[in-house]
C-alpha cells in the first residue's frame, strides 16, 4: 500500500492574502512528490509544510499566468541552495519552459541539478509504473490545462489459505505471486490468479488549474476520488467568473456531481472572500461531499474500498 496525501501550499487567486498564498497544490505519493503550480512564496510553503527539497519530485504547471508561476524560479533556486542533485521534471507550455530560461539568463543563476522539459499536450504525459498522469485542455488561456493523477490497478487481494493449499511456502514466493509473477513449486506452476482476488482500482485524483466548467471536463474528471477545482467566486459574482474563465464554487460542484467525483476540494478563491464558508454552503448544496482549502492543509486520501 502507498501513502497518497494531498498538501494545499497555496489556495489565494491572484493575489495573495494574509492567510492564503497563491496557487500550490502538492500530492505525496509514498516517498515521490508531484507539484500542481508553483505561486509565489512556494518554497516559503514547502518549508512549512516539511516537504523537504531534495526528494523525487515532478512539476504540472496548469498554465503560465503568474499567480501559478512566479514561483518556480524562486523553488529552483532554493534546491539548489540545498545541493540538489536529483533531476527534476517540469511539465508545462512551451512559455513555462521560457520562464525557466529566461529567468537563470536574466538572473545569472546556475543550478547543482538537471531540469527536464517535458511539453504539456492532451493525453498521457507521464507513464510510470504504478500510475500515469493525463493533461487536459481547460477553459482559461491559450495554453491552460487540467490534469489527472490516475493509480494503475493493484493486484486483488492475497489468498494465504489458498497459497498454502497449493504447497507455496511463505517468503519469497508469496511475495512474486502477490506482484503478479507466477511461480514454480516442486515443478508445479503456480498462477497468481489462482491465489488472488479481483484487482482493485487505484485512486484519481483531478486537478482543475483555472478553467470555465464544460462537459469536455467533466468526461475527464469522470470518476475521480478527489477533484481539487477552480472556485475563484460565489454566487455574487457569476457573471465575472464567466468573463475572467473562472468557476463559481456552484459551477464545480455541478461538475463534480456530474462527474461522479467521489470528494470536491474547493480552492483558488478570490481575495474579496475573507470568509468562504458561504462559498462552501452554495456548493453543498449541489454536491454532498465537499471540503474548503486552506493553506497547509492536508488530506489524506484512502484506497476506493476504504472510503
Amino acid at each position: 500500500m502507498t501513502h497518497l496525501r494531498i498538501v494545499f501550499l497555496g489556495t489565494s487567486a491572484a493575489t495573495p492574502t494574509r492567510s492564503r498564498g497563491l496557487s500550490a497544490t502538492a500530492i505525496q505519493r509514498g516517498d515521490e512528490l508531484l507539484l500542481f503550480d508553483a505561486g509565489e512564496g512556494v518554497q516559503q510553503a514547502f518549508s512549512i509544510a516539511g516537504l523537504g527539497l531534495n526528494r523525487k519530485t515532478k512539476v504540472f504547471i496548469t498554465h503560465i499566468h503568474g499567480d501559478h508561476t512566479v514561483g518556480l524560479l524562486g523553488l529552483l533556486q532554493s534546491m539548489s541552495m540545498a545541493g540538489r542533485e536529483r533531476p527534476i521534471d517540469i511539465y508545462g507550455s512551451e512559455r513555462v519552459w521560457a520562464l525557466v530560461r529566461e529567468g537563470k539568463r536574466i538572473l545569472g543563476f546556475g543550478l547543482t541539478f538537471p531540469v527536464r522539459f517535458k511539453k504539456t499536450r492532451a493525453g498521457v504525459i507521464l507513464d510510470e509504473d504504478e500510475y500515469v498522469v493525463r493533461a487536459a485542455r481547460s477553459e482559461h488561456e491559450s495554453d491552460s490545462y487540467a490534469y489527472c493523477l490516475q493509480e494503475k490497478d493493484r493486484p486483488g487481494e492475497f489468498h494465504r489459505e489458498k497459497a498454502r493449499s497449493l504447497g507455496v511456502p511463505e517468503g519469497e514466493l508469496w511475495s512474486k505471486l502477490q506482484h503478479g509473477q507466477p511461480v514454480s513449486v516442486k515443478g508445479k506452476r503456480i498462477l497468481p490468479s489462482q491465489v488472488l482476488g479481483s484487482k482493485r482500482r487505484g485512486r484519481k485524483i483531478g486537478v482543475s488549474g483555472d478553467t470555465r466548467p464544460n462537459t469536455s471536463l467533466t468526461k475527464f474528471f469522470k470518476g475521480c476520488d478527489v477533484l481539487i477545482f477552480d472556485s475563484t467566486y460565489g454566487d455574487d459574482q457569476a457573471s465575472r467568473a464567466v468573463e475572467n474563465l473562472h468557476s463559481t464554487a456552484r459551477e464545480a460542484a455541478m461538475l463534480a456531481r456530474n462527474a461522479e467525483a467521489n470528494l470536491l476540494i474547493l480552492t483558488h478563491f478570490s481575495a474579496r472572500y475573507t470568509d468562504v464558508s458561504p462559498l462552501l454552503l452554495q456548493a453543498g448544496e449541489v454536491h454532498p461531499r465537499i471540503i474548503a482549502a486552506t493553506d497547509q492543509m492536508a488530506v489524506d486520501i484512502p484506497y476506493p474500498e476504504d472510503w
